[in-house]
């Protein structure tokens, strides 16, 4: 059996210590296990992609997750949340691309491979009380992602795809807005 003093104090190390690049190794290095279980990528998520939001968690900079098969719930559908430590839902925007596109990739233009939008429900669940983390340990738990629901796919026409967001309601009274942005999805 693995000594859990040992795990605790790579544990605390890597909190105090871990990159961003190192982060984003351990995220690969969880996402590598899912999918030698045959849970394959499914698609990515952006986190902090809104300013306020941003400020609101004390981070400076977008993040990237990965989705895999396993966290996908149809539309309509029921979660168990008996497994998971806090979730959160967070009504959002899903883009489907007709490229592929390197979130990496400082030259690329993920807005002009955009072919679809969908409204989205997003369950976080993160590892840390009142998801009070720093940018590396948010990157590091997958951004934080636990499981998705994507809406009808609907083709874009004349959006404003760096203007678009979405409202969230519940019997018709509104429980959320997602971010600072004025051309709303209402589905």
């Amino acid at each position: 059996m693995t000594d859990r003093l040992a795990l605790a104090r790579r544990l605390d190390d890597a909190a105090r210590t871990v990159t961003l690049d190192e982060a984003y190794e351990v995220q690969r290095a969880g996402v590598a296990l899912r999918t030698g279980r045959g849970d394959p990528v499914v698609g990515l998520k952006l986190g902090f992609t809104s300013k306020a939001k941003a400020a609101q968690m004390g981070v400076s900079d977008v993040i990237v997750g990965v989705l895999t098969e396993s966290m996908r719930i149809d539309e309509g559908g029921t979660v168990d949340v008996s497994g998971l430590i806090h979730p959160r839902i967070e009504p959002e925007v899903a883009f489907r691309l007709g490229v592929d596109v390197d979130p990496h990739d400082p030259s690329a233009d993920p807005l002009a491979a955009v072919v679809q939008v969908a409204p989205a429900l997003e369950i976080i669940d993160s590892r840390y009380r009142d998801f009070t983390f720093s940018l590396e340990d948010v990157v590091a738990d997958n951004a934080s992602a636990a499981g998705f629901v994507v809406g009808s796919w609907r083709p874009v026409e004349s959006a404003d795809l760096q203007n678009l967001g979405v409202v969230m309601e519940i019997n018709g009274e509104v429980v959320e807005i997602d971010g600072e942005k004025t051309q709303m999805i209402h589905w």
